[in-house]
């Protein structure tokens, strides 16, 4: 995690250093920034992930458990992979929203990492809950779900630094932010636009 986030950070100095000089990049130098970002972004095993084994598309939800959008869109992105069973959801903390915002995020990502089977519980009442998270209500959330009580630890915290660092390089400014395919979705969309475009997606990815 550490080296992948040193090496997306040098990327992202290079970049915006030549963009200053008004120079063209490298083509290989591009290449492999947009490699090193993919992986961060689609397989950064520190990342939670609901849905497919083996998915078909693959979403990127960036979302923040003190976010009320975030609270409106995330039963959705359940609802879509429980409806279309080849997608998947990678979900990236991006606490913006405090220190509640931050605490929270750290919880999921060691829960995650410690206890797998034990994170979506979790993540549903930490997204349940209407208003700011406090460290009580964290509590609260851990004890409700089952989930083994955790102390957030580097690791949590060099991933949330990651999804910042990512989050800045996709062009995310708010939450939630959505990844579907090569389309970001900003906000907490409607249904009907974000079944749309997973459809449309699904069709490119299968070739139709």
């Amino acid at each position: 995690m550490k080296l992948m986030m040193t090496l997306l950070l040098m990327l992202m100095v290079t970049f915006s250093a030549q963009a200053a000089e008004t120079s063209p990049q490298p083509p290989n130098k591009e290449e492999e920034m947009q490699k090193l970002i993919y992986e961060a972004l689609f397989h950064d095993p520190q990342s939670p992930v609901i849905g497919a084994k083996n998915p078909t598309l693959t979403l990127v939800a960036f979302t923040d458990y003190n976010c009320p959008y975030c609270k409106q869109l995330d039963p959705m992105l359940e609802k879509i992979t429980r409806l279309y069973p080849q997608v998947a959801v990678v979900i990236k903390p991006l606490p913006f929203k405090g220190e509640s915002s931050n605490e929270a995020a750290g919880v999921v990502l060691t829960t995650w990492r410690e206890h797998p089977d034990e994170f979506l519980k979790l993540h549903q009442l930490l997204m349940s809950k209407k208003g700011y998270h406090t460290s009580a209500s964290i509590k609260t959330a851990i004890e409700k779900s089952g989930a083994t009580p955790v102390t957030p630890d580097q690791k949590s915290m060099e991933t949330i630094s990651l999804n910042l660092q990512l989050a800045r390089v996709v062009g995310v400014q708010g939450t939630p932010a959505t990844i579907v395919g090569d389309t970001m979705l900003a906000g907490a969309v409607p249904w009907e636009t974000l079944e749309g475009l997973v459809k449309e997606k699904l069709e490119q990815a299968n070739g139709k």
